[in-house]
């Protein structure tokens, strides 16, 4: 009997040794698809599960801490990501463009980052911060400009090019309107593809036949930064 007992013992104790093991070893499935759903209350009063817990994308901790860093929203950026890679790390486009910002070599080039390292997710989302950075203080906007004309002419620019988004703005200041207009300049983005236009003296970079995208992704990327707004804290 006592010998019984003891074998009995013992194979509960390797069962549950076992089973303990794998509880704590085993893989997690992890959903790469981005959770667009606030985050239940009850995890607020736990400052650590908080602090991981990413409601946009697995790379919603990266983003802030860069993000913030620079001076950008890090909801922006997510924005900015889903529209360009939909947050996929390792994707390259067909014109060089890398990573989760779809940031160019030269844009690389321009911080002095060697190309070997656009793909890492921190660099690249890094980059992009630095880029958008770059891009609303060579802009020089007044200071009444809202913040939606302001966020609107910049991702004009990271997305068509900030020569022509430049044109744009020069366009309408021949033609007495207002340059820190997202309005205006978009209308003036879309004329650039007339002959009218794009030959004025003032234009620098010529014919513009990409304003059906820009403008698309301006309103795409705003109107998902909202989104982001009400789901996510900065």
């Amino acid at each position: 009997m006592l010998k019984k007992t003891v074998l009995t013992f013992a194979f509960l104790s390797i069962l549950t040794t076992f089973y303990g093991f794998n509880a704590q070893t085993g893989t997690p499935v992890t959903d790469p698809s981005p959770v667009l759903e606030p985050a239940p209350k009850s995890i607020g009063t736990n400052a650590l599960a908080k602090e991981r817990l990413c409601v946009i994308s697995p790379f919603d901790n990266l983003m802030r801490d860069i993000s913030e860093k620079e001076g950008n929203d890090w909801r922006l950026m997510a924005a900015i990501a889903y529209h360009e890679s939909r947050f996929t790390p390792d994707i390259t486009s067909s014109r060089g463009a890398c990573g989760l910002m779809q940031i160019m070599p030269s844009v690389a080039e321009q911080f002095d980052v060697p190309e070997s390292l656009i793909a890492d997710p921190a660099t690249n989302v890094w980059l992009a911060n630095k880029l958008l950075s770059k891009i609303g203080e060579s802009l020089r906007f007044p200071a009444g400009t809202s913040d939606e004309d302001r966020m609107s002419i910049i991702l004009a620019c990271y997305n068509g090019g900030i020569g022509h988004v430049n044109d744009a703005r020069r366009l309408a200041r021949v033609h007495g309107e207002d340059p820190n207009s997202w309005e205006v300049v978009a209308r003036y983005l879309t004329l650039k593809s007339e002959p009218e236009y794009y030959e004025n003296e003032v234009v620098k970079c010529g014919r513009f036949t990409g304003s059906r995208q820009t403008l698309a992704y301006v309103k795409d990327v705003i109107g998902r930064y909202d989104k982001y707004c009400r789901i996510a804290v900065r």
